[in-house]
This record gives structure tokens, C-alpha cells and sequence, in this order.
């Protein structure tokens, strides 16, 4: 079973912020390893899980995913020329109104796409929200953003990254045994492993920071909910 919303559009090149890829294989960022930064209108805090190309900011990133914890309502900051996927993790939900009109997001893991230079508010419909929010500049990469509560096999096309956050529970890599808690993530790009069909099992090696090179084969288990990120590069755009 999953949820999935879609960004078509733009992408970059396959470097990862905070993360030391071994080619071929996983890079896992820990969720305590992330600081956090504060909104500048003071509503709320921000973590970057992840974004590209490595050392990118928020002014020339090309995909960026992060998750923030919002405390009051208010504007969005208008991001020109990017698309947005928004997922309420955690908390009653808020209302968006989007270049007026009104979005209810009050059921969490279900993602919701809208243009991220649309004049967007945010009005909390209860109390304090925690949300995933992944970001694409639209002249260099699409992000598709799915929700996964059942095993499944990463795929990646050439060229592109998935990214897995564990929202829910946990996520297992079977083979080695390895476990992302929740809110860890782990990605994995397609430039090394090349284009897998879904129904075949996954079979690379990748470094596990402070564990060694692990061994990935077969599905990855889901035992709760997991956000399943794929980052495609738009044709003759630089690469993610």
C-alpha cells in the first residue's frame, strides 16, 4: 500500500550534504546528527536531512530535503523557480492556502505537491506540527514522493538518488542487519548501480559510518511507515 505524490520538473548533480557516499552503495545520515535552524519569522526549526549538490544552500540548491517542526502559523517564504512536496510526520495537521485557495492536510504520510513561488500560508489546526518537506529547482531535477508501509526493492535509473526516511518505526536493510530509526534516512544513487527492475533484488555494497562496508542485498523492510524519495535529473540539466 502507498501514498505518492508527484513533482514534475528540473535536477542536480549526485552530490549529497552531509553525507560521505561510497559509489555503488548507502550512505546513512542519522537523524542526531542534524542541527537545527531556526526560521527567520521565529515559527519554527528547520533540519536539512539531505540536499544536492554537496555544499548547496538554500539559494542555489537543486534538491533539497529537510524536516522542520512548525510552532505557529504564518507565511511560507516564496522560493522562485522551485517545486514543493509538503508531508504532515507528526501532530493535528494544518490548513495551506495556496495562491488562494485552501488545502487541508490533517492526515500524516499523505504528501501533498504545490509550486514553491505560489504565495502559500500556513494556518496550524491544533498546536504544533512536525513536517518532511522536499524541495526541486525545476530548470534541474523532479522529485516523486511516495509512502511505503510494506517491503520493497529501491530501483534507482541511472542517474538518479533515493532517498528512504523512516517516519514510522523502523527500516531494515536485511543483509547486514542494519536499521534506520526513526527519522534516519539512507540514500542510494543509481549512477553505480544502475537501472534494476523492482522485482529483483538489490545487490550493492556501501559504508556504513563508524560500521564498516556492509553488504545490501534483497528488500528493504518497512515495519511502519517510510517516506521513499526518487530525485530524477531533467534532461540536459547538470545532473543531481
Amino acid at each position: 500500500m502507498t501514498t505518492e505524490a508527484s513533482m514534475t520538473r528540473e535536477s542536480a548533480e549526485p552530490g549529497v550534504s552531509g553525507a560521505s557516499t561510497v559509489p555503488g552503495g548507502w550512505s546513512v545520515l542519522r537523524a542526531h546528527d542534524r542541527s537545527a535552524a531556526p526560521w527567520k519569522n521565529g515559527g519554527g526549526i528547520t533540519r536539512e536531512v539531505a540536499a544536492g549538490p554537496a555544499g548547496a544552500g538554500l539559494d542555489d540548491f537543486s534538491w533539497r530535503v529537510s524536516l522542520a517542526e512548525v510552532g505557529q502559523g504564518g507565511p511560507f517564504s516564496s522560493f522562485s523557480g522551485v517545486d514543493r512536496v509538503i508531508t504532515l510526520v507528526e501532530g493535528p495537521g494544518m490548513e495551506l492556502t495556496v495562491d488562494g485557495a485552501p488545502h487541508t492536510i490533517a492526515a500524516p504520510h499523505q504528501p501533498f505537491a504545490f509550486p514553491g513561488d505560489a504565495m502559500t500560508t500556513c494556518r496550524l489546526l491544533g498546536g504544533p506540527i512536525g513536517d518532511l518537506n522536499v524541495m526541486t529547482r525545476r530548470t534541474r531535477a523532479t522529485a516523486h514522493v511516495r509512502m511505503a508501509h510494506e517491503d520493497f526493492s529501491p530501483a534507482p535509473r541511472s542517474g538518479e538518488l533515493v532517498l528512504v526516511i523512516a517516519l514510522l518505526g523502523t527500516v531494515t536493510f536485511e543483509e547486514p542487519g542494519v536499521v534506520l530509526d526513526r527519522l534516519d534516512a539512507a540514500v542510494l544513487s543509481g549512477q553505480d548501480v544502475g537501472a534494476v527492475p523492482v522485482e529483483e533484488p538489490v545487490r550493492v555494497e556501501r559504508e556504513v559510518p563508524a560500521q564498516g562496508t556492509v553488504r545490501v542485498e534483497g528488500t528493504v523492510r518497512v515495519e511502519g511507515t517510510a517516506a521513499v524519495i526518487t530525485l530524477t535529473p531533467v534532461p540536459r540539466s547538470p545532473g543531481l
